[in-house]
């Protein structure tokens, strides 16, 4: 990092950061995306290298973090299972210990939350979690991001969550708390979300529905992810069969604000865990979320890397 620079920082879940940390984080994805929009070139990363490793797929992962990179002026090595002896035939401790020598920025993309830690434990860079199966922080810091460009503040808003008690809504509970809103979860019997496992203590950042159609009653936002998370492909039929009323159609965004946005982290199933008339509808933003993973993602790295900017 550069002299002046605050402490190595990793961000590998949501309450790593503190509330003030992600306004000014909010605030510097505004001034990036405006300057990406007018084609101005900004590229306060130039000579310094990210490395990306994937043990899951990635479509929007990959591109947003490789691209934005770019953008910046950085470069990009890009790592698979394959490519790799993380965990296997080298331990966890020595591959950070490689790797954080020949880069400067390292985002990881796998399975267990301890894996990514335990990286993040003996690496001498930023690590970043682009998506593990305890928490997916990125895509709730383009989320929130998304409702405040849309909406404002999302302090004392309600979001409600409809579907699998995945890391999306352990993520989501997380945020809450940090950053003062709250969440209505519903989800079918088994697919609860365990407070505890999320890291969230305040009780009072969430309420639990046992109907959906009563969590999304005076929502802010309505979101919901696949019925089916990657890993789980075994227990599709079993999933859908159980999530068969977790489907959020325009009754659902009927009972919320009249103005309520509709998220989805994508990619998304119509007809499952979503309808097409909400999905393609006026108040969806998914292609604005979609699109916001790489601006925040910037802001981010820049953030990581150089400290606070001005």
């Amino acid at each position: 990092m550069k002299p002046g620079a605050s402490l190595m920082k990793h961000f590998l879940q949501i309450k790593d950061l503190r509330a003030e940390e992600y306004a000014y984080l909010f605030e510097r994805t505004r001034i990036i995306k405006t300057r990406f929009k007018n084609y101005e070139r900004y590229q306060p990363l130039v000579d310094r290298t990210l490395a990306m490793i994937f043990e899951k797929a990635s479509t929007r992962t990959r591109v947003s973090f490789e691209a934005g990179m770019y953008q910046m002026g950085g470069s990009v090595v890009h790592l698979t299972t394959g490519d790799t002896h993380l965990g296997r035939a080298e331990p966890i401790e020595d591959t950070a210990r490689v790797i954080s020598r020949m880069v400067d920025l390292v985002m990881i993309r796998t399975f267990e939350q301890a894996k990514i830690e335990q990286f993040a434990a003996h690496s001498r860079v930023p690590v970043i979690n682009g998506l593990t199966n305890e928490y997916h922080p990125c895509q709730i810091l383009a989320d929130i991001y998304t409702f405040i460009e849309h909406r404002g503040s999302i302090e004392g808003k309600v979001v409600a969550w409809v579907g699998d008690g995945n890391n999306m809504a352990n993520t989501w509970l997380q945020a809450a708390e940090v950053l003062g809103f709250k969440v209505h979860l519903s989800t079918p019997s088994g697919y609860e979300v365990d407070p505890a496992a999320a890291g969230v203590r305040d009780a009072g950042c969430y309420r639990v529905f046992n109907h959906p159609l009563q969590a999304c009653e005076g929502a802010h936002l309505v979101t919901t992810d696949v019925w089916t998370s990657m890993g789980y492909e075994a227990e599709n039929e079993e999933r859908r069969k159980a999530f068969v009323d977790w489907c959020v159609d325009d009754e659902m965004m009927a009972v919320a604000q009249p103005d309520a946005l509709f998220m989805h982290c994508l990619p998304a199933h119509r007809g499952e865990e979503v309808t097409a008339e909400v999905l393609d509808g006026p108040q969806s933003v998914v292609w604005d979320e979609a699109e916001n993973r790489m601006h925040v993602q910037k802001a981010l790295m820049e953030y990581l890397l150089l400290g606070r900017i001005g």
